[in-house]
């Protein structure tokens, strides 16, 4: 256990690139003291370090450990540009997400720049069992499989939101047959959503592209359309991150 919250402290720090104590307890269920007290037994080690009052950033001695940069700049640098020329071609708002602590969260949107309206996904966390982003993940990380002691206690967000852990898991498995998560109208009537993970196994599980808009746009062909292209897209990116798993061609089960 307490590795475990070791572990998940230097995850958040390094995705996010430098973090407070407070980033920490947001995005984890540690309680504001045994978080303090966990950066500190990771400053004393090398694998943290302070760079200003209260804030801190991956330490130099876990630095030369590290193979590569998975932060949010660096990935950024390189989904931002491929996101923006897909925004400008659907004319849909195209987003990026990745795993953050024990949620989901979308982290950078790229609107299209067509000169109307638009609809915006917002950045923030996503709940696991009702927006693409996130079940796109899920689908390949077994560490958030939803698990029966969450019976009756998922939220229904519509009429649409499955609730029901049996439900959930053959959504989680028809996702990993055919490569990417639909969300249709189980967050807000007259919303979908479409994702897919930049991999199955390794950093790209835990991160999912994706992209929004209204039911009279995302019509069934629309997001199947959208749904491969996000397959190809992501496979493409984890290839230029230097990421030698393919993201398309998933057994189902």
């Amino acid at each position: 256990m307490h590795l475990e919250r070791l572990a998940l402290i230097l995850e958040i720090v390094g995705q996010k690139d430098e973090a407070t104590v407070a980033d920490i307890c947001a995005h984890s269920d540690l309680p504001k003291p045994s978080a303090y007290r966990l950066v500190q037994d990771l400053v004393a080690a090398g694998l943290l370090e302070p760079v200003a009052k209260g804030r801190f950033v991956i330490g130099t001695r876990l630095k030369r450990i590290m193979q590569s940069d998975q932060s949010d700049r660096v990935l950024l640098e390189f989904v931002a540009p491929a996101l923006k020329r897909a925004a400008a071609e659907y004319g849909a708002a195209f987003f990026l997400s990745r795993l953050r602590g024990r949620a989901v969260e979308i982290i950078h949107v790229e609107p299209p720049d067509n000169g109307v309206s638009y609809l915006h996904p917002g950045l923030g966390k996503r709940p696991l069992h009702a927006c693409s982003c996130s079940k796109a993940v899920a689908a390949f990380s077994p560490e958030l499989r939803l698990t029966q002691d969450l019976e009756g206690r998922l939220k229904g967000y519509t009429e649409f939101t499955l609730t029901r852990i049996v439900d959930l898991e053959e959504e989680l498995k028809a996702i990993r047959k055919r490569g990417y998560a639909e969300c249709v109208e189980e967050i807000e009537r007259g919303m979908c959503s479409v994702a897919a993970p930049l991999g199955k196994t390794g950093p790209g599980a835990t991160m999912s592209i994706g992209t929004t808009g209204s039911t009279r746009v995302f019509t069934p062909a629309f997001r199947e359309t959208t749904g491969k292209m996000l397959t190809h897209l992501a496979c493409d990116l984890s290839a230029s991150l230097g990421w030698p798993e393919p993201a398309v061609a998933w057994k189902s089960g």
